[in-house]
């Protein structure tokens, strides 16, 4: 229309010149076999890790039964002995069978009439179980610290001053010096001496503190998990500051709970690291040579996830899931923590979590719990698990082996913490609310 010159390199070609369709047939044949081989990988080892924890279950229960067999013929061999002795005798008293035994309550302690209790830990060395709480004479002593109790004679001990806010972690490690790790709101990580009661070692991480946990390989070594998701590694021989940080490698999310397992010969896990768990899923920093951790991240269910503890001596993990809309319900996972080779020249290595067994709780979950997977008190190789039902204010306890639910402890309130424990060969279990604390007597 303007009748201006134009060179050819002016001219837009607005249609494709030629046009090819692709075939993608294939393509998404290969998808879909991919998908369908991924599936029955997952299905395979889910199977693999049930088979391994029935066969671990059964041989520890044949290894019973053998014990029983024989000690029911020396019984019998005894009998017939005793039998041609006295003609007139012929009764014989059996063992009672120990499937009979459960939990029995021995003591109930008002740690806080007012409540505000969160979490407890047990020092095996002193016998002595601590449960955090409200200072009982905030006008004079504000803040939070720890109410001990002795479990050796069931009696309540004095209150220790720690932190200014609540508490959310404490920790025992395998030293025998009674030194009580604690976290809380108000940025610090503490030692305190059960020995003198008062705070030896004061570190600020300059966030709010949600977890803690010792090193089980160096006593020298503590972890404290902030509420930006961050680890921060403490060298106990160095007073200042932190030796190290493990930053989040996702979302930044409060690190809920952490726990440390210790290097192993194990055939499924034998490395030791943090098992770091957040609101948003969980990560295995692999302890590498010269203080260096490499994160795992393992596979959980998006969200939702409360608390995550573990059992040392079987590998296994448990983690707490919120109800949600596909899943009413509160629950908890039993998981298989274990390792495979990255390739097979390299000495990288992969860590995976395998779900094993689900237990299912009340609809309700309002408050951040902590729960305990433990040795059956049997000593059977068996594994319980208990977990707080904040919808019927009681503490669930089951047989991981068979996932049959063996027992209801009953509380007035929401039970917060769990914590087995033994003593002079026998074994208790205490659950806290946020007022008092209740020991159960496995008998």
């Amino acid at each position: 229309q303007c009748n201006k010159k134009a060179k050819r390199s002016d001219i837009v070609i607005l249609y494709a010149r030629t046009l090819k369709a692709l075939d993608t047939s294939e393509q998404e044949r290969m998808k879909s076999s991919l998908e369908k081989e991924q599936m029955l990988r997952r299905q395979a080892e889910l199977e693999s890790a049930q088979s391994r924890l029935q066969l671990q279950v059964l041989t520890d229960e044949c290894s019973k039964l053998r014990k029983q067999v024989q000690e029911l013929k020396a019984l019998v061999a005894q009998h017939s002995v005793s039998a041609s002795q006295q003609p007139g005798s012929s009764c014989t008293s059996l063992p009672s069978s120990q499937s009979q035994r459960k939990y029995h309550l021995e003591k109930v302690f008002v740690v806080s009439p007012t409540g505000n209790c969160r979490v407890m830990a047990y020092c095996d060395s002193l016998s002595c179980l601590v449960v955090s709480q409200p200072s009982p004479q905030s006008t004079f002593i504000p803040g939070c610290g720890v109410k001990m109790m002795s479990v050796a004679n069931l009696k309540s001990s004095q209150y220790i001053p720690i932190h200014s806010k609540q508490i959310r972690g404490l920790a025992f490690g395998c030293r025998a010096d009674g030194l009580l790790l604690s976290a809380a709101l108000d940025n610090t990580l503490k030692l305190t001496s059960l020995a003198t009661n008062t705070v030896v070692q004061t570190y600020n991480a300059g966030r709010p503190v949600w977890s803690c946990c010792w090193c089980l390989d160096d006593t020298n070594y503590v972890y404290a998990g902030l509420v930006n998701g961050s680890i921060m590694i403490y060298d106990l021989r160095d007073t200042n500051s932190h030796v190290q940080e493990l930053v989040p490698q996702k979302s930044r999310c409060p690190m809920v709970s952490l726990s440390y397992l210790p290097r192993m010969a194990s055939a499924s896990l034998p490395y030791g690291g943090i098992l770091a768990g957040t609101l948003e899923g969980a990560c295995f920093w692999e302890q590498k040579a010269g203080n260096s951790y490499q994160p795992h991240h393992l596979q959980l269910e998006p969200g939702g996830c409360i608390d995550i503890q573990t059992e040392i001596s079987t590998r296994h993990c448990l983690a707490t899931y919120r109800p949600c809309k596909n899943n009413p319900c509160v629950r908890c996972v039993m998981m298989e923590l274990t390792c495979s080779p990255l390739t097979e020249a390299s000495e990288d290595v992969v860590c995976s979590s395998n779900p094993v067994q689900t237990f299912s709780a009340g609809p309700t979950c309002t408050l951040l719990t902590k729960n305990a997977i433990f040795q059956s008190p049997e000593e059977d190789g068996s594994v319980f698990v208990c977990a707080g039902d904040e919808a019927s204010n009681s503490a669930l306890l089951w047989d991981a082996g068979s996932g049959s639910l063996l027992q209801k402890l009953q509380a007035d309130l929401p039970v917060l913490d769990i914590c087995p424990l033994e003593v002079n060969q026998t074994h208790l279990l205490a659950t806290l609310t946020e007022k008092m604390v209740k020991i159960y007597k496995w008998q």
